[in-house]
């Protein structure tokens, strides 16, 4: 089920984000980018419809993915 990003709190957004950022593992070229500048990142991704919070009922768990990812 895709949740609406506008709908989660702001905070918890950023913590979702951050927690996403911190374990995702990817590669962004040759320059190191910092913490903030992921997260705004995933942000923009987010704002712009590219990335989508999806929560699993099976699973009980909530991740960030690429719209792409999920056929949508």
């Amino acid at each position: 089920m895709i949740i609406p990003w506008q709908e989660i709190d702001p905070d918890t957004l950023t913590n979702l984000i951050e927690h996403f950022v911190l374990r995702e593992g990817t590669d962004y070229g040759e320059q190191e980018l910092s913490m903030r500048e992921k997260v705004s990142h995933v942000r923009q991704q987010l704002q712009s419809g590219e990335a989508v919070i999806v929560f699993s009922e099976l699973h009980e768990t909530v991740d960030i993915k690429l719209r792409r990812q999920l056929g949508t």
